[in-house]
């Protein structure tokens, strides 16, 4: 017989915000907030979990001084919308944030985000692929990578924002041996040592 859900899980009036994630029980699971409905986040495969750590340390290295890179941090999307991207690269202002705050932030402000990396699970697919970078878009975030997992190892696509239309991404790149961009800024990632070679 199936446990019961949690009080807490239960839908509150008017619907999940993404305020509300923010008063989620310590012991809750990890979860995103897509439309007003909560989502429950699988755990990682090794291939997500030894990308998303190789990748997120060479942004960091390649990085300016006021750029920060950081797994697994939420953004504010507005009212409804609190997404959990694999990696957000987003700029900061040295001494404009008080201290502690920024150490006890829970989300990164979507205006400061420079890229949101996905890395695409079988449960994430649609989510990653067309969801996700939808909502990037129009929140005004002006790069979006997805991860595929391939025979070969990685495949990063790249995509920018339209300048011209609606907010929307065209496609820039798709690189699975090397990765090098001059924007936001210089980048240079072996993309096949983003996996321990078997």
């Amino acid at each position: 017989m199936a446990e019961p859900l949690p009080d807490w899980f239960l839908t509150p009036p008017g619907g999940w915000t993404a305020d509300d994630m923010d008063r989620l029980p310590p012991g809750a699971p990890r979860m995103e907030l897509i439309d007003g409905a909560l989502v429950l986040l699988s755990p990682q495969t090794r291939f997500h979990s030894h990308v998303m750590r190789h990748l997120a340390n060479a942004l960091e290295e390649a990085a300016p001084k006021n750029v920060d890179v950081i797994a697994r941090m939420t953004m504010k999307l507005g009212r409804y919308q609190r997404p959990e991207p694999d990696i957000l690269v987003y700029e900061f202002e040295e001494g404009k944030d008080d201290h502690l705050d920024w150490y006890q932030a829970t989300h990164v402000p979507p205006e400061d985000v420079l890229i949101a990396i996905e890395i695409v699970s079988p449960e994430s697919r649609e989510r990653d692929r067309t969801t996700k970078p939808t909502k990037y878009a129009a929140a005004g975030i002006p790069h979006s990578w997805r991860i595929e997992p391939e025979e070969t190892g990685p495949a990063i696509h790249v995509y920018e924002l339209d300048g011209v239309r609606a907010p929307r991404y065209v496609p820039t790149t798709v690189a699975r041996d090397r990765l090098t961009l001059d924007v936001p800024f210089p980048i240079d990632v072996d993309v096949r040592a983003l996996t321990p070679r078997r």
